[in-house]
């Protein structure tokens, strides 16, 4: 890199927009959407779809709710022409859906593509040329004025081959794109775009589509949504217009400068799914479409099953969604951090069906995109307590203690700094029940019966204490008071009992009780203990020989 000062790389240009009004707007309604996933991004795949896998993809476009799909470049070759042919001719395009093809300014290849278009009952015809400076010395060799007669040619080439189309009952709209718009002067694209409308002469009932294409992404996304504001506010015919985006990512921000965009007065938004195309890709729709849902805002497509959607993209394409990728990343809705597995955990519970979402750390309902809660918290050498007793409490049904959730987790955390790696949520079980629910050193409970009941309890136990079997009996207050008292009277350290707590474990007549108890040893230290038995009582008793084995295991 360039040390400073940076001379190699040149600022992007404001744009002189005073009194801009989009800084102040809020989106109130979905735009538009063009999926472009069939040209866009098929040409940007090592290997493109082939027809079978574009016509499943096709169909997944239509599933979701798109009523405008771009299905390719029928003119550039054999391919893209039969693919057309074979969505017409089989009849796999819903009547309120509109199929778009791609067309550069050139007579042969307006008529190409005008063939593979008969029988179509909605097209959108789109037309391009390149109009920026450096295209226009470096590419072309042509002056502006060579630009507009290119764009004006192609146009009124198209309205006079079209209307044997037309008159065929096929309805034929024009989209135009000055490609490389963002980095074309602001005059001169309105001076092209208004060349063109002229040319083709909308109405409010067939309005003309002009697309602004950031072919190139480079400047920040507020300079892009300037430059969208400007042309709305310039454009003559601005109610015979659709005004499009198309942005890409190469700075990464495509999904902000739609966002801004679209507040400064766009109607409608080309993009792919999951933003796949060339070089860092196109807009991602997914993203835009969930993030407008996320403000209560209806998209206008149904993303209900985004693993669904993932797992036809990821085939066709031979692509992966990246594991952060909003919405539809495997990690995204996944808390490693102690701090965020512990605020999730504490607000889910006051999430109810009536009132607004509000869960934090997580902007959207995982299931109104299909998505599991399994995978929310897991469980790394970056988690704390709360996470763990989040995993045990959702995936296995444990409702720990609060005061216990800090022993489990440092047990939890420790495995997983010498690990080095995540737990999953089945290993965090095994190591929770070999810590609490199976010790059986150095006391292993064989019997315990309570004899009499009244006022006060008495009780008789079987242990193996030590590798000695020993019986033991005590009275108490209860049965958990009087089998303590039997342990003491059989030598054993003392301890006494700090909390209890009990639930069951699943329902109907496979329910089992878990209990927990804490005890406090002659030295002040603290252990918990778990046991679960289909009676209460019993598993109350293995609790108290789960913490009693515990706290012998420290001294």
């Amino acid at each position: 890199m360039q040390s400073a000062p940076v001379t190699k790389y040149l600022p992007f240009p404001p744009v002189d927009l005073p009194n801009r009004q989009w800084p102040g707007r809020v989106h109130t309604h979905a735009p538009i959407w063009c999926s472009v996933d069939l040209r866009d991004g098929n040409q940007s795949l090592a290997q493109p779809m082939s027809v079978e896998e574009k016509l499943e993809f096709f169909a997944l476009l239509v599933k979701i709710g798109f009523k405008e799909i771009e299905v390719g470049f029928p003119s550039a070759s054999q391919i893209e022409f039969d693919f057309c042919r074979r969505l017409i001719e089989e009849n796999l395009i819903p009547d309120d859906v509109s199929i778009q093809v791609l067309c550069q300014c050139r007579e042969e290849l307006i008529t190409r593509s005008l063939e593979a278009l008969k029988g179509a009952k909605n097209v959108i015809f789109h037309l391009y040329n390149s109009t920026s400076p450096k295209q226009r010395e470096y590419v072309f060799g042509a002056t502006k004025a060579d630009i507009v007669a290119i764009a004006v040619k192609g146009v009124s080439l198209l309205k006079q081959h079209g209307q044997a189309l037309i008159d065929a009952g096929t309805r034929l709209r024009l989209e135009y794109s000055p490609e490389s718009f963002t980095s074309t002067e602001l005059e001169f694209a309105l001076e092209i775009c208004e060349a063109v409308t002229e040319v083709w002469q909308p109405t409010a009932d067939n309005k003309i589509i002009l697309n602004l294409p950031a072919t190139v992404e480079y400047a920040t996304p507020n300079v892009h949504a300037d430059q969208i504001e400007w042309m709305c506010r310039h454009l003559t015919r601005r109610d015979q217009t659709i005004v499009s985006l198309h942005t890409h990512n190469d700075r990464g921000t495509g999904v902000a400068a739609t966002e801004l965009a679209m507040l400064a007065g766009a109607d409608r938004v080309e993009g792919t799914l999951f933003g796949n195309g060339e070089r860092t890709g196109n807009l991602d729709i997914v993203t835009v479409a969930l993030n407008l849902y996320t403000h209560g805002i209806d998209p206008r497509l149904d993303f209900g099953d985004i693993n669904g959607v993932r797992e036809v993209y990821e085939r066709c394409t031979r692509m992966e969604v990246h594991p952060r990728h909003p919405y539809a990343g495997e990690l995204v809705f996944t808390a490693f951090s102690g701090s965020h597995q512990d605020a999730i955990k504490k607000s889910w519970p006051h999430q109810k069906p009536d009132r607004p979402w509000d869960v934090i750390y997580i902007p959207i309902d995982p299931a109104d995109i299909g998505r599991s809660y399994k995978a929310i918290i897991r469980i790394n050498s970056q988690s704390g307590k709360g996470g763990v007793a989040y995993v045990l409490e959702n995936e296995f049904g444990y409702q720990l203690p609060k005061l216990m959730h800090k022993e489990i987790g440092r047990i939890i955390n420790d495995l997983a700094d010498a690990r080095g790696d995540e737990l999953p949520a089945q290993e965090i079980h095994d190591v929770f029940t070999r810590e609490y629910i199976d010790r059986a050193t150095p006391i292993a409970l064989r019997e315990f019966r309570t004899i009499e009941r009244g006022s006060t309890v008495t009780c008789q136990a079987d242990l193996l204490a030590y590798g000695q079997e020993k019986i033991i009996a005590g009275a108490g207050n209860g049965p958990i008071d009087a089998f303590v008292q039997a342990l003491r009277s059989a030598g054993l350290p003392k301890f006494e009992l700090v909390s209890y707590s009990e639930h069951s474990l699943g329902s109907g007549a496979e329910a089992r009780a878990v209990s927990y108890i804490q005890i406090k040893t002659e030295r002040n230290a603290t252990f918990f203990g778990a046991g679960i038995d289909t009676n209460i009582e019993r598993a109350s008793i293995k609790a108290v020989v789960s913490a009693l084995n515990r706290a012998l295991a420290k001294s």
